[in-house]
């Protein structure tokens, strides 16, 4: 199996480019579905040690249905298959051009959620124009086993998140811990509680933001993610879900930027205009770095070969 990896922001992305499982034709949406439902042992065998890592994400090159794409993809970690990922897609169009296979300019992907554009600035700087990002409810109040009430935010921005603003916790690196048992705890008290998107999709991702002392930086962020890691990057489609309940709230104006901190320190530039359906549409632009090219091997006799 041939796979470039890649790092955005420090949040690791390993893009598969041959190898991987026949999710046959028609919609992306349905070949994601077939992935998660049929194809688990392959998604933890390439994430999960001994060949993966804490918080890598997978991106499964596949065939566009559209003719204006230069690459479909369909995202995953090893605990879920993703709707959208913002530092995978900055990965993969590094990883793209480091093929050769697009050049500086604005390209399409296509995502099991929707096309996204890609405008490749230089050899590692992105620019993703994400899908529509919307703000579903303000202000819910939930108990959580073992910590007391919090509040927060329902958003989509390609995947369901949980948005706790200002955070009951300090996001600082000697909290990370701290904040990924409480983050834990969150989503398993708003899935309990029926807290989600408009149709009962459940939370799979929950924010903590902070204030910074730094002036250039609007907030810093701590995202736990399906598979219970953080991500190193201040997540695009958390901080596309972000900027949809800014905008609700009247505190960001279209077109205006800021910038947004992860945990770790590193950063994105964000900014939205309106959408068609009332919601916002993100620009998230980041750097990613190609830092390994592999072919991975599966040994039939490896009593490990579909991960730890």
């Amino acid at each position: 199996m041939h796979v470039i990896d890649s790092h955005t922001g420090g949040e690791p992305t390993r893009v598969i480019l041959d190898g991987g499982p026949d999710l046959g034709s028609g919609p992306l949406a349905e070949r994601a579905q077939r992935l998660a439902k049929d194809h688990q042992d392959f998604c933890r065998s390439i994430m999960c040690e001994p060949r993966g890592q804490p918080a890598m994400v997978g991106a499964l090159l596949v065939e566009p249905t559209r003719p204006d794409c230069a690459a479909g993809v369909v995202y995953f970690d090893a605990g879920a298959v993703l709707g959208m990922c913002g530092h995978g897609t900055i990965g993969l169009a590094v990883t793209l051009a480091h093929l050769g296979r697009i050049t500086p300019g604005t390209h399409r992907i296509e995502t099991s959620v929707g096309v996204v554009e890609v405008c490749l600035s230089n050899a590692n700087t992105v620019t993703v124009k994400n899908i529509e990002s919307r703000c579903v409810a303000q202000a819910l109040s939930i108990e959580v086993d073992g910590f007391g009430p919090v509040t927060g935010d329902v958003a989509y921005g390609g995947n369901w998140f949980f948005i706790i603003d200002p955070s009951p916790v300090p996001v600082e690196r000697a909290n990370i811990r701290r904040l990924t048992d409480l983050g834990i705890a969150v989503r398993k008290a708003t899935n309990n509680a029926g807290i989600g998107g408009e149709r009962g999709e459940p939370i799979d991702h929950v924010i903590f933001q902070d204030k910074t002392t730094n002036g250039a930086v609007h907030s810093r962020n701590f995202v736990l993610c399906p598979d219970d890691t953080f991500d190193r990057s201040p997540c695009g489609t958390g901080s596309s879900a972000r900027l949809a309940c800014l905008a609700a709230e009247g505190l960001l104006r279209p077109d205006e930027e800021i910038v947004q901190q992860s945990v770790i320190g590193s950063s994105y530039r964000l900014s939205y205009t309106m959408g068609e359906n009332g919601g916002v549409v993100p620009k998230i632009t980041g750097q990613a770095f190609v830092t390994a090219e592999a072919k991975l091997l599966f040994d039939a006799n490896d009593p490990y070969r579909n991960g730890i």
